[in-house]
């Protein structure tokens, strides 16, 4: 067990009904004027924007929207929104989505402290103000209601990168598995396939963590364990709750205490492909991108890698394990093809150089532009 320090400053409010308390929570913190996020307009059709605008007008505060927030969020967007936040001279940023959203509320509650948004990406420039960022979650995946990181792509240049400061941690996060229930199978499944990719990034490049890597064991065994039961009923509300709090858990900092390093090697690839291919959501990509990755990568940490397959599967070996993996992927609907995706076998080269413009990537070993190409070979 490596020394670490664990710091997390972000409320949960976790159960069914909980988006009606959204006003009092926001009310609590301080703010007064909020910029309510949002996506493409689902959450009109599932009843959480009336519910959240009726609790925020109960609690006396004023809002404004900002609606049309993509899966692979952009920076053109979120730079409009930071001149409506200014404007507006909002005190705070709601998100109610999912990670996207989530992820877009972020930036543009760093970006109204600086000049240039993007150069917070590209020169890391330390990020030390933001507005307070609350969230009402909408979809399990990506875990950003309870972590200080942000994604963004610059469309231009095809860049996905990514932002993190302690100060970008939501204040609360509303987390209602009842409000998921509507949600499409395929958003379900990808979501499910992000949150496996995120445990693992940190869990194979484990060896003797064991209080940590036992937990992600569970966790990884538990989202397995809630799709299947969500295949076969949607509306579970046990299964969507036990996979709503297992995502979070997934990137609350819980998942990597004590070790050492991470590998988000796979990510970085999937992060270079959905650049290209914005339609592309990350977990259909990690769907095709992980098994690759682990075939790829599985003589690097031996020992951690049957024990994944040994414990999160039940496998006697790696290949099993992987083999089960795609397995479960295949049985629940998710790509399994670099062509189911729509990516053609010349755009490898252009992925892989894309995957290493912000420098070097992998940990488990360093993988070049040509390790890239020949690990995505046999997925396409």
């Amino acid at each position: 067990m490596h020394s670490f320090e664990f710091y997390n400053p972000t409320r949960v409010i976790f159960g069914r009904g909980t988006v009606q308390q959204v006003g009092s929570a926001v009310a609590r913190e301080g703010a007064h004027k909020v910029l309510l996020i949002a996506g493409g307009g689902s959450i009109r059709e599932n009843g959480v924007y009336q519910a959240v605008t009726q609790s925020l007008s109960v609690s006396g505060i004023n809002v404004v929207e900002a609606w049309g927030v993509r899966p692979n969020p952009e920076l053109a967007l979120a730079q409009q929104l930071v001149q409506i936040a200014r404007e507006q001279q909002v005190d705070s940023v709601l998100a109610v989505g999912g990670g996207s959203v989530i992820d877009t509320a972020k930036c543009v509650a760093a970006g109204v402290h600086v000049d240039n948004l993007w150069s917070c990406f590209e020169k890391r420039c330390p990020i030390d103000k933001a507005l307070p960022v609350f969230v009402v979650l909408t979809i399990s995946a990506s875990g950003s209601e309870m972590d200080p990181w942000a994604v963004l792509t610059e469309s231009e240049q095809h860049r996905k990168w990514s932002i993190s400061s302690p100060v970008l941690y939501p204040r609360f996060a509303i987390v209602d598995p009842s409000v998921q229930t509507s949600l499409p199978w395929r958003q379900t499944v990808n979501g499910a396939i992000g949150v496996l990719s995120h445990i693992m990034a940190t869990y194979l490049v484990g060896s003797f963590e064991e209080t940590t890597l036992a937990l992600d064991e569970g966790l990884m065994r538990t989202v397995i364990k809630m799709v299947d039961q969500l295949q076969a009923d949607h509306a579970d509300y046990g299964a969507r709750a036990n996979l709503a709090w297992a995502a979070t858990l997934a990137m609350n900092g819980l998942s990597s205490a004590g070790i050492e390093d991470s590998d988000w090697s796979a990510r970085s690839i999937e992060s270079a492909m959905s650049a290209l291919h914005p339609e592309v959501a990350h977990g259909a990509g990690m769907a095709v991108i992980l098994p690759a990755w682990m075939t790829y990568q599985r003589e690097n940490n031996p020992g951690q890698f049957q024990r994944w397959a040994r414990t999160v599967w039940g496998a006697g070996t790696v290949e099993e394990g992987i083999t089960a993996m795609k397995t479960a992927f295949q049985r629940w609907g998710a790509p399994s093809t670099l062509g189911d995706l729509g990516i053609a076998a010349g755009e490898l080269r252009d992925i892989a150089f894309n995957a290493l413009s912000e420098g070097p990537i992998g940990k488990l070993r360093t993988l070049t532009a040509r390790d890239v190409v020949e690990l995505l070979k046999p997925v396409l």
